[in-house]
């Protein structure tokens, strides 16, 4: 097989843009949207939307490439490295430190030209748990083939392989050259933030210029080109609509690395970003509901009330998983089951929940019309 880097025009990428137009109109549109929303509110919520955001962001980039990390552990080192905890909270799973710093460090710096250094950089706080397994921030170096495979020994199936690591710093220098000048106050600028996050992330893919990470690090890059493109740190979790439909993703990936016309990969990453949008609107919405819940509870309901409310609303939109039961109730706040059936039966009768079922069947909502 060929891929892009292999081709003659590599990397002078084509697209056309005829037929997604109106896509285009509606990430900007929403993107406005999604600022005005987030203007309106109060600091406090402001700031439990944007964490939220940023946790789903870490938690989902780290899932695409099969790794999952407990959301408390993420959001720890993302309050501790905002600066929200007065005392550092402690992080017990350093790939979760690390992914959580990531996600600052890209937010806190997303009007900066890219550099190798900056790459570097966030490959160090990325990776650096693994130094003794691979190179940690520099380009890979070994003489091997940079190849994605799938399948079991001896029936490999080899997706995409990378430019050879002597040819990656050269790759590296034209892409962030490439970057800089694409940029708003760039010499080449694509006006399109969605379009050149898509030429970006594709481009960098490409050359898979580390030994791991790579796909987190594309992901942060696209990110960054968002931000840049719309003047602030994007309000939207990408990793969460592309983790959504993770094969997709992926498929759309490898079709994009056999040619330099990428028409079909920007629709397709525009359409995710989309959603991703919808998905953000979704989640402020969401803070709004839990804080007005909140608001008007806070001062009804006792502590291990509190303790399982929250519990329930902390994954967002989508809610616990099969609704509350005296026996998860009894779980979490280790009350006995007398306590737990009273207190579940005060929640229904505050309006906070509502019942659903009968019998073993029974179990509890938070209720929507709150």
């Amino acid at each position: 097989m060929t891929y892009n880097w292999q081709l003659p025009d590599w990397p002078k990428f084509q697209y056309d843009l005829k037929g997604i137009e109106d896509q285009l109109f509606i990430f900007a549109e929403k993107a406005g949207h999604i600022s005005g929303l987030m203007q309106g509110l109060p600091n406090k919520t402001q700031e439990e939307a944007i964490l939220d955001l940023m946790v789903f962001e870490a938690i989902k980039t780290s899932q695409i490439e099969g790794e999952n990390l407990l959301r408390s552990d993420v959001m720890s080192s993302i309050r501790n490295n905002l600066g929200l905890n007065p005392t550092p909270e402690k992080v017990g799973d350093k790939k979760a430190q690390g992914v959580g710093q990531l996600m600052v460090e890209v937010r806190k710096n997303f009007a900066e030209p890219l550099s190798e250094a900056m790459l570097f950089n966030w490959h160090q706080i990325l990776m650096g748990a693994f130094s003794k397994r691979i190179a940690v921030g520099q380009w890979r170096d070994h003489e091997d083939p940079m190849q994605i495979i799938s399948g079991p020994i001896g029936r490999e199936k080899v997706h995409f392989e990378a430019p050879p690591s002597a040819s990656v710093k050269k790759e590296m220098d034209q892409f962030i050259a490439w970057f800089n000048a694409t940029a708003p106050n760039g010499k080449t600028p694509i006006k399109s933030p969605v379009v050149r996050a898509a030429v970006a992330h594709i481009y960098f893919e490409s050359i898979h210029p580390f030994e791991d990470g790579n796909g987190r690090i594309g992901r942060a890059i696209s990110e960054k080109a968002l931000s840049q493109g719309l003047g602030r740190p994007v309000i939207m979790s990408l990793s969460k609509a592309i983790e959504a439909k993770r094969r997709l993703y992926y498929d759309a990936l490898g079709t994009a690395q056999t040619s330099n016309n990428v028409t079909d990969w920007i629709r397709y990453f525009v359409t995710t970003a989309v959603e991703a949008q919808e998905d953000a609107e979704r989640t402020i919405g969401f803070i709004l509901f839990k804080t007005k819940l909140f608001d008007r509870f806070r001062d009804q309901m006792n502590e291990r009330q509190t303790k399982v409310v929250s519990r329930m609303l902390e994954n967002g939109p989508s809610g616990f998983e099969g609704g509350m039961s005296a026996r998860k109730y009894i779980s979490i706040t280790g009350a006995s089951r007398a306590t737990a059936t009273r207190d579940l039966q005060q929640l229904v009768e505050m309006g906070v929940f509502e019942e659903i079922g009968e019998g073993r069947s029974t179990h509890y909502q938070i209720r929507a019309d709150i």
